[in-house]
């Protein structure tokens, strides 16, 4: 799970981990407001931020720095009367219904500072860097030398002693260490406090006074867990997700949405990614990854084509299900009875293999006089060949 960067700035801040003021606001005149308390409370320089579940956004043109009301007045006008669209988000862009308006800081130097899982080791890793800032991925790219690390041990924590060797490394003065220290530190407790996937700082500045700030943050939080933590599940916004996802997770089905053209409906994530390689192989574009799991039902089945078909991109749908505890007969029956209920328009190819596949089959074609638009397939192989052609057909 996701969450907004004020949200994690208050994480952050609740740590004790030093964030500058700032106020989610959800519209222009709330951002005049917030803006004007913050000014009669001393600060000079305003920055407004948007709050969307994507990168970019200072190219996009989604943060601003603001040193008078009405900069900050334009500034949030401009926001939420506009979508943005960065490298992250396509051209569709995303909608902005919240801005953060926070202390502007006058920075020195900037730095990155980031806990994740290191799939290599099992253990979570702190990742930090003196060019913060900028993607960390530029900077693993260009210059992998200013990326410095430290293993986390799974039940001691982080110890003091790495976190001072990460500041030394990082070029931290004197005065400074312990500040960048103590942050590292307390990073850490947090991320083992909240099950969190990945806790990013970027950037971590030094003022112009030499106190050391964390003024942007992102987590990504274990959905496993989530379950342990109601306080975070309360920071779960729905509208930065994308709807057919939502429908999904409704009905226990493991759903992401991709930028092809054929709809992909399988039991198991692994067949699920040989399927969409193998739809790749044969020239189509895989428009989604949908596991209906070990337990297909009427109810998801149907549920899965409604979802499925709710994508206009979508010109062919491929159902590719291996039957072993299920029994391929009654998974037939469910996709028959679903693909009637829904309706089909598109090309439908079934790939059935398991237990009483022959009766499946037998109930596929006696229902093709009801579904002009099905097929079936002898095999997975035959199955993409079959969807892609027939996509290829029905687009020419």
């Amino acid at each position: 799970m996701k969450i907004h960067e004020y949200q994690a700035r208050q994480i952050l801040s609740d740590a004790g981990v030093p964030v500058p003021a700032g106020t989610m606001v959800t519209s222009p005149s709330e951002a005049h407001d917030a803006a004007q308390q913050l000014l009669e409370n001393g600060a000079t320089l305003l920055v407004v931020k948007a709050q969307v579940h994507a990168g970019g956004r200072g190219k996009a043109g989604f943060v601003k720095l603001c040193r008078t009301i009405e900069e900050v007045d334009e500034a949030a006008a401009f926001m939420f009367s506009n979508k943005m669209v960065s490298v992250q988000t396509g051209p569709e862009g995303l909608e902005v219904t919240k801005v953060l308006i926070a202390d502007g800081v006058d920075i020195e130097s900037e730095y990155y500072l980031a806990i994740t899982t290191d799939r290599a080791s099992g253990s979570n890793v702190l990742i930090a860097s003196s060019e913060g800032g900028v993607e960390i991925e530029t900077v693993a790219h260009e210059n992998p030398d200013a990326i410095k690390k430290a293993t986390i041990h799974p039940l001691d924590g982080l110890s003091e002693s790495q976190a001072h060797a990460l500041a030394s490394e990082l070029g931290f003065s004197e005065s400074q260490h312990a500040q960048a220290s103590d942050i590292m530190m307390k990073l850490a407790k947090v991320v083992e406090d909240t099950d969190a996937s990945l806790a990013e700082i970027n950037p971590l500045i030094v003022t112009l006074e030499g106190e050391v700030l964390a003024i942007d943050a992102k987590f990504n939080f274990d959905d496993n867990a989530l379950f342990r933590h109601p306080e975070l599940q309360e920071m779960f916004d729905p509208s930065e997700e994308n709807p057919a996802e939502l429908k999904a997770a409704e009905f226990d089905l493991n759903f992401i949405a991709l930028d092809g053209n054929i709809g992909c409906l399988v039991n198991g994530a692994g067949l699920a990614m040989a399927t969409m390689d193998i739809i790749k192989l044969h020239g189509g574009s895989p428009a989604n990854f949908l596991d209906v799991g070990g337990a297909a039902t009427l109810e998801t089945v149907t549920e899965a084509f409604r979802i499925i078909l709710s994508d206009d991109k979508v010109e062919g749908v491929l159902v590719n299900i291996f039957g072993g505890i299920m029994q391929c007969d009654l998974i037939a029956e469910a996709i028959v009875a679903a693909a009637k209920e829904v309706g089909f328009s598109v090309p439908l190819v079934v790939r059935l293999e398991g237990t009483n596949v022959d009766a499946a089959k037998e109930i596929l074609e006696a229902a093709k006089t009801e579904l002009p638009t099905m097929q079936t397939a002898d095999n997975l192989e035959d199955a993409a060949a079959k969807v892609a052609s027939a996509v290829s057909t029905a687009c020419a």
